[in-house]
């Protein structure tokens, strides 16, 4: 298996950060137009919650950057350990779908049930990466 696979699930996720930074850049500049928001108004992140209305984006795009940092390093440490295999790339992929779920309700109808249970999914996921891992690592 080629060793390099376990970066593509890196490069998914990545893009799916870009793709909420997009969305997140445009709905502020959007709603800033819109209400006449100054710039300046918005400098902190206070002023920025009590002016901005939607921050459905922001807060996906924040989250983009919590439990993902471990689910990067995992990818590393399972090329570096020689665990690229079915398992690694197959909990990989599905931690990557669940974000993807994940950024899709937060971002649109954001229902905080649908969202929490994808968030969970994908947690369960990354925890099943980083034991699989750690099993291997610790008997290999």
């Amino acid at each position: 298996m080629d060793d390099r696979a376990i970066y593509l699930p890196a490069l998914a996720l990545a893009g799916l950060t870009f793709v909420i930074w997009w969305r997140m850049y445009f709905m502020r500049i959007g709603q800033m137009r819109r209400d006449r928001i100054h710039p300046q108004k918005v400098a902190t992140s206070a002023q920025a919650a009590a002016l901005l209305t939607d921050s459905r984006a922001a807060d996906n795009f924040g989250n983009l950057f919590e439990l993902p940092v471990l689910f990067y390093l995992a990818l590393v440490v399972a090329d570096r350990i020689g665990m690229v295999d079915g398992v690694t790339l197959g909990l990989a992929w599905a931690f990557v779908g669940l974000r993807v779920v994940h950024s899709a309700i937060h971002v649109t109808y954001n229902k905080v049930m649908h969202r929490f249970a994808a968030y969970v999914a994908g947690g369960m996921v990354l925890w099943l990466l980083w034991a699989y891992l750690a099993v291997g690592l610790l008997t290999g």
